[in-house]
């Protein structure tokens, strides 16, 4: 089973890259979506997160409005965050690799918004980052509802540039020029990974 990691700064397009593996076969584990787990009401996050951040939950939930408020500009409170956040994903992406191994796939991605940030990409066989021209990502984060151009430069400042992103990565998903150029990308990185199982180079 091959182990990719996905990622890529806000507005870039990895919702979209996720969904062309996913088309392609592979096996998704998409961290945004297991947090928002954590974050309903009943999620194992609410009552420490509500312990570290008092007011920062709503009827039993996490508000993330408040929560992003409280920690985006304070690098020591994103920390407290992710201190609480990452070790219960863990459990979950323990999960999701077993029912993987079971199912036989031939691919698995962890879609992780943060993996660079956090140092996931450890024991990946690839790292795979969603890029687009800066342009086109403050044209597609602004047209969102709620986001501001203070929010979003915000957002940006907390995590690791494009730049570095991409220098890191294995390879890079050009999103900025339309679905099928992206397609046929995620197709040829998927052949050169199986081809080096195969082949073991």
């Amino acid at each position: 089973m091959i182990v990719i990691g996905l990622t890529g700064s806000i507005g870039m397009g990895k919702t979209t890259t996720a969904a062309l593996f996913a088309e392609a076969g592979a096996k998704i584990y998409d961290a945004d979506a297991e947090v928002r787990g954590l974050y309903a009401p009943g999620g194992a996050a609410v009552a420490p997160i509500e312990a570290a951040f008092p007011g920062a939950t709503h009827d039993g939930a996490v508000d993330r409005t408040l929560l992003s408020q409280r920690v985006l500009s304070d690098p020591a409170a994103l920390a407290r965050l992710n201190a609480i956040v990452w070790p219960l994903m863990r459990g979950a992406r323990a999960t999701f690799f077993d029912l993987a191994k079971e199912g036989k796939a031939p691919f698995v991605v962890l879609d992780i918004p943060l993996l660079l940030e956090s140092g996931g990409e450890r024991g990946l066989d690839a790292v795979v980052v969603a890029s687009a021209p800066a342009a086109t990502q403050r044209e597609r984060v602004l047209a969102r509802q709620g986001m501001t151009e203070a929010k979003f430069d915000a957002i940006l400042a907390a995590q690791m540039s494009d730049a570095e992103k991409r220098a890191k990565a294995d390879f890079v998903v050009d999103t900025g020029q339309g679905i099928e150029h992206a397609r046929r990308q995620v197709a040829g990185i998927l052949s050169v990974l199986r081809e080096r199982a195969e082949t073991g180079h």
